[in-house]
């Protein structure tokens, strides 16, 4: 593998990296998912950069704001360093078309299953997307990959039919987070 190309594993935040809070905003009840830990370093390892990409309508929706939002990924940040683990970077949307707060209320780019929270983030962090994978539990999150130019993994948590449509359809569906990262380690070895 070239050490010269920046790869990058994109993670979709809630339902894929900590317990899905429909809303999140309390940091003290932020809960690591099974397997999470483990897969993150086994991909440091291997030389991706983490990148967090995380839609946050609540902002939008008036349920928590910007700094609340900031505290949750801090806290995030710390779990993760507290197992050695260190994310590269977080972008994440506040829009939602229908939000009850005016500066945030727009369709927008970034909102996935748009990529623009990747391509930003590629631009920014200088990231071969060919090379990139996207994680996430919900087909707007493998919709955005795809769009990008990753390739995507879906985490079968039971609540995704797969579709037949090109633009949603994962590269792999997988069991679990190291089932997932097991994935992209073994699809190094074909690169």
């Amino acid at each position: 593998m070239d050490a010269t190309v920046n790869r990058a594993v994109f993670l979709d935040r809630d339902g894929t990296l900590v317990a899905d809070g429909r809303y999140a905003h309390d940091p003290e009840k932020m809960v690591l998912l099974g397997g999470v830990c483990a897969g993150l370093r086994l991909l440091e390892t291997a030389g991706y950069q983490l990148i967090v990409v995380t839609n946050q309508s609540g902002i939008a929706l008036d349920y928590f704001t910007e700094p609340e939002l900031h505290r949750m990924h801090e806290r995030l940040a710390q779990l993760l360093a507290e197992e050695g683990v260190r994310i590269g970077a977080f972008y994440y949307c506040p829009h939602h078309p229908r939000g009850a707060v005016a500066e945030y209320a727009f369709d927008c780019t970034c909102r996935k299953p748009a990529p623009g929270m990747l391509l930003k983030a590629a631009e920014e962090h200088q990231i071969d997307l060919p090379r990139s994978w996207l994680i996430g539990d919900i087909l707007d999150d493998v919709e955005a990959g795809n769009q990008a130019g990753c390739r995507s993994i879906l985490l079968n948590v039971g609540t995704e039919t797969l579709p037949t449509v090109p633009s949603r359809t994962p590269a792999y569906v997988a069991r679990d987070f190291l089932a997932a990262v097991r994935f992209i380690l073994a699809s190094d070895d074909l690169l």
